[in-house]
């Protein structure tokens, strides 16, 4: 099904709509309207959740499937270990590559 040229036209700018809208009821509506307690509280969480989300995969996955002996698996709990223990932001950066490297090269 070929679209005409004014289908595709109202289709951005529905869509371009439908983006703007949501985005923009924050700065346009201010405080007049303000979100509940538990709905702020859960999108403190948003960030990490995503970030989670994007980097979850490749770690767990090789080529799709999981595996035990998955380097990207051990390396990520070294460096969540390190991180969680001396709240250095590049250390666990350092030793979790490195344990990395290590264990792809074995």
């Amino acid at each position: 099904m070929a679209l005409d040229s004014s289908s595709l036209w109202w289709s951005f700018f529905l869509l371009g709509l439908a983006t703007l809208l949501p985005r923009s009821s924050f700065i346009v509506l201010g405080e007049k309207v303000s979100l509940p307690s538990s709905i702020k509280h859960a999108l403190r969480y948003a960030p990490a959740a995503s970030l989670a989300a994007i980097i979850s995969p490749d770690i767990f996955l090789i080529h799709g499937h999981f595996q035990i002996g998955n380097p990207k698996i051990i390396s990520a709990i070294c460096t969540a270990a390190i991180a969680l223990r001396l709240r250095n932001p590049w250390l666990p950066f350092l030793i979790g590559m490195g344990v990395l490297q290590t264990l792809s090269h074995l």
